[in-house]
């Protein structure tokens, strides 16, 4: 019944706004990591070589070249705003949407009524598992939603291990990408910010080697367009920063403070292994981690914990949205498994950052994790406006 009350809504909001996705094309990309870069760099590319393209996806939502944050606390919000936002895309004539799509929205039919053009995958790993019955499978179908409509396109990541299950959903293309293993767009890494494909080198200006990952499909998406190599790469450059996403916080204390969204193990592990490399030989690296209540996975907080013991410095584990859970719980879920002399507990967000700005000396790396541009925060069950790059330059005037 609640799965069905979902989805009448998603019928009504697709009637009241004209089922405005038949008059766009719709790239929709699906995964666990990854989905809000990939998805503004193919807005990059679109958008940057004159074909207009709107955007929704966890940190920001675009129309055209206008952009603001995503204020719902929702990667894919409910089918209303959805529908509102392609009837804007329309209406300010653009020509394609991207859209960043969940397990949870797509399990709830979010996406109905939507005709996407093209479904690109970029990775799974386990994430959101007790909305998804606690079973990775589960998790692995509701991703497949997106697929189920005979795309134009199916776009899919060939290094991972679980890419085969989207391939076998019918459409009138399909394409393979990667890095490592055979596909039809094998690219290969040059440095932490430049690939090769087909002879051409592409960079790309957010930081860390991931990152790459994210740029490949928007690449390929403007080839197949048509579009020349080196209008490609002036799309790419055209995205100095994503919202919350490796955003660098200008300070003159010769600090390196990055906010990045990274709430799992896997996007954890890499943002810690840009963070080495970004550091001076004598610097260290400062990180804020927390987790999530309110029913997400807990399964993935004593990973956190040790990832964060293995490859930081010192760690200050805080709250990032405990909903209506025990935020100590949480916090002490992750503290055991970090070494008691590199650890600290400060449950309060704001203290949490000013205490690692005290901290930190001159060539180090403040890491702010959890909750990217965000712009509230659920304590108590009571939500509070927040943003957490507004508090670092707030507190930068301050420390």
């Amino acid at each position: 019944m609640y799965i069905f009350y979902h989805y009448l809504k998603a019928i009504l909001a697709n009637i009241i706004y004209g089922f405005p996705s038949r008059r766009l094309k719709i790239i929709g990309v699906t995964g666990t990591k990854g989905k809000t870069t990939t998805a503004n760099f193919i807005w990059a590319v679109l958008n940057h070589n004159g074909h207009k393209c709107g955007l929704i996806s966890t940190a920001n939502i675009r129309v055209g070249e206008r952009e603001k944050l995503n204020y719902y606390h929702m990667t894919m919000p409910g089918p209303f705003i959805i529908q509102q936002q392609l009837r804007r895309m329309v209406m300010a004539k653009c020509e394609y949407g991207v859209i960043e799509a969940t397990s949870e929205g797509l399990k709830l039919n979010r996406h109905w009524g939507i005709k996407f053009d093209t479904a690109i995958f970029t990775n799974l790993s386990p994430e959101h598992l007790p909305s998804h019955q606690n079973n990775f499978d589960v998790y692995r179908r509701a991703k497949g939603k997106l697929f189920q409509n005979r795309p134009n396109l199916i776009l899919v990541n060939a290094d991972d291990p679980y890419h085969s299950y989207y391939l076998h959903f019918p459409a009138v293309e399909k394409a393979t990408f990667s890095f490592k293993n055979k596909s039809d767009y094998k690219a290969k890494i040059v440095n932490s910010s430049t690939f090769e494909l087909n002879q051409e080198k592409y960079s790309i200006k957010i930081l860390g080697a991931f990152n790459l990952n994210n740029a490949l499909p928007a690449v390929i998406i403007g080839l197949r367009l048509g579009i020349k190599p080196k209008d490609i790469q002036k799309g790419l450059q055209k995205l100095v920063s994503v919202p919350g996403r490796m955003e660098l916080i200008p300070n003159s204390l010769g600090l390196k403070i990055i906010v990045d969204y990274a709430h799992e193990p896997v996007s954890l592990k890499e943002l810690l292994a840009t963070a080495q490399q970004l550091k001076t030989s004598q610097g260290k690296i400062i990180l804020i981690v927390g987790a999530e209540g309110g029913g997400r996975d807990p399964g993935k907080r004593a990973p956190m914990g040790e990832l964060a013991n293995q490859m930081a410095d010192y760690v200050i584990i805080t709250n990032v949205d405990p909903y209506r859970d025990n935020p100590q719980i949480i916090a002490d879920d992750i503290a055991k498994m970090i070494d008691k002399k590199k650890r600290l507990v400060i449950l309060d967000r704001e203290k949490a950052i000013k205490k690692a700005l005290e901290s930190a000396q001159k060539g180090d790396v403040i890491l702010i994790t959890g909750k990217g541009a965000e712009q509230s925060i659920t304590i108590g069950g009571q939500k509070y406006p927040w943003d957490d790059r507004k508090v670092v330059k707030r507190l930068l005037n301050v420390v």
